[in-house]
């Protein structure tokens, strides 16, 4: 776990997905250093456990389909009627099935895109608006590796998240002139449920092309979201930082 501290006090942040695996971390890690944190999430369940984990005063929640611009703008508003949104982490993402494109399920391929990539658009959409109010913002997008390099078998979730850096880098450029920071990270597999959703023949595939020879670590994904997501980021904007052990090299 890193010892590095941040200050979060008097910050708010926002954090789809979560209720699990990096946006349960990055909740845990921003409530230890002073913000105060909703997480959203469709998984009422998994909501349920993670206030009870966690349990701190200053975590609240709210059921979530980051995929539906109305559930996002309700839930915005919520927020911004009694305080502000500092900062955003578009974390909420699906892997979908491994299939090839061409046997790809049509209904399938339109869900993981509709969360990977209409999710942090509609999000995005929702909230910047009150961090221009604010003069103030800090946005990390996660996207992928995959959305890099595209991962075969993946097509749809490789498409979504090479979409998420699209997305981050036009809209960092759009907020360049103001106090908000918009940065993509595209970290390789990591420990988290997602791996689940995989075949086992994909996850190994996966673990090879890493050069550091493992998978990432949660604690360590956390502590780059951190420092993008605090103040001491004054200047880097419309960025992709990679966090792949060497897989991707640009």
């Amino acid at each position: 776990m890193s010892k590095i501290s941040y200050d979060f006090k008097n910050r708010t942040a926002v954090i789809t997905g979560g209720a699990q695996g990096f946006g349960f971390d990055i909740a845990r890690r921003f409530l230890i250093s002073g913000a105060k944190v909703v997480i959203w999430d469709n998984d009422s369940e998994m909501i349920e456990k993670a206030l009870k984990n966690l349990d701190n005063p200053n975590l609240s929640s709210d059921v979530v389909d980051v995929s539906n611009y109305h559930d996002v703008e309700k839930s915005t508003n919520k927020i911004i009627k009694n305080s502000k949104i500092d900062i955003l982490i578009n974390n909420a993402g699906i892997t979908g099935p491994t299939s090839a494109l061409w046997e790809y399920d049509i209904k399938m391929w339109k869900r993981v895109v509709d969360i990977n990539l209409m999710g942090t658009f509609n999000c995005c959409r929702a909230i910047v608006p009150n961090m221009i109010g604010n003069n103030y913002g800090r946005i990390v997008n996660v996207a992928s590796v995959a959305g890099k390099d595209g991962n075969a078998n993946a097509s749809a979730y490789s498409v979504g998240k090479a979409g998420a850096i699209g997305l981050t880098k036009s809209l960092g450029k759009e907020l360049a002139d103001k106090n908000i920071a918009v940065n993509a990270v595209t970290p390789a597999g990591a420990k988290t449920r997602i791996l689940d959703q995989m075949t086992k023949e994909h996850v190994q595939r996966m673990l090879s092309m890493v050069p550091r020879g493992r998978f990432l670590e949660v604690e360590e994904f956390t502590s780059l979201v951190c420092w993008l997501s605090s103040e001491e980021n004054t200047f880097s904007t419309a960025a992709v930082f990679d966090i792949s052990g060497g897989r991707s090299t640009y």
